[in-house]
């Protein structure tokens, strides 16, 4: 069987560790079907994969590949929201329109939100799953320090104001001895050291998971997550993830069994305050 996984992205492949949260994932994706099948990975129409009859075509994020390429099945794997007007600008729509298109989505929430106008053939809900580097059993705990870490890791900047702005006024004043740690986005630092926070920006994903075994939790608002693998990593690693419970996370976070769910960020001091007064042996929700 051939199978063409093609991925629209300007990021070199070699290092996973050094890859986004979809581009290791297609990575991986890659690893387990080649173990099994005939695989090329692919980031460009080249007009060899043109020659080619294809069993199988799986497409990340992109369906414009679909009126290049001929395949007996074409699988869009959707990560995102796919609005119209995206389609209309990003040239997508009349691929979608005119192929029998199988669409996978991450989650239920992103099958909900995209639109009924998109004709696919099947629609059906596979969850991402979780990158190999961050299986917690591969790894030894490391004796916590007196010091509570918490880590907002995502690439959205929405909320996050806000959480600094409660962070200083009311986490800080607590002396708690906690610290914020924040990756995946960048923003100018505003001098936030003397509230215990720190800005780290985008790192190596086998250097996050060091900062995840050495946390308490994870707060991740979630305002247009559609699956959230940042929280996945985080659950996988043992973090009690801190969230509103919107779009997609209000599916995998389940109040104070792997996480908190508040119904609004000035609230967020109440989960923090409990975790830290947790025991030791209960910080971890395995």
């Amino acid at each position: 069987m051939k199978i063409l996984l093609f991925v629209s992205t300007k990021q070199r492949l070699e290092n996973p560790y050094n890859l986004g949260g979809i581009e290791i994932l297609n990575y991986e994706l890659f690893n387990y079907l080649k173990n099994k099948h005939e695989v090329v990975f692919s980031k460009k129409v080249s007009q060899k994969l043109v020659s080619i009859n294809w069993d199988i075509i799986i497409s990340s994020n992109d369906a414009r590949v679909f009126n290049k390429l001929k395949s007996k099945r074409k699988i869009l794997w959707l990560h995102n929201k796919l609005q119209i007007e995206k389609a209309l600008r990003k040239k997508q729509l009349l691929s979608i329109l005119f192929n029998k298109i199988e669409a996978v989505f991450v989650s239920d929430y992103l099958k909900k939100n995209t639109s009924i106008f998109y004709n696919f053939f099947k629609r059906e809900v596979i969850p991402n799953f979780l990158p190999s580097i961050f299986e917690y059993s591969k790894f030894p705990k490391i004796k916590q320090n007196n010091i509570n870490l918490f880590v907002w890791s995502v690439q959205r900047k929405r909320g996050l104001d806000e959480l600094i702005n409660v962070w200083k006024n009311k986490i800080y004043p607590l002396n708690l001895n906690c610290e914020l740690h924040i990756f995946g986005i960048s923003f100018k630092n505003k001098n936030f050291d003397k509230y215990k926070i720190f800005h780290h920006g985008k790192i190596p994903r086998n250097k996050l998971l060091n900062f995840y075994k050495k946390s308490v939790g994870m707060i991740c608002l979630g305002y247009d997550e559609t699956f959230c693998l940042n929280a996945i990593e985080a659950m996988k690693m043992g973090l009690p993830v801190i969230s509103l419970g919107k779009t997609a996370l209000k599916d995998i976070i389940k109040h104070k069994k792997n996480g908190y769910l508040i119904d609004k960020i000035d609230n967020i001091d109440k989960p923090i305050i409990d975790l830290v007064n947790l025991d030791m042996s209960k910080k971890k929700m395995l």
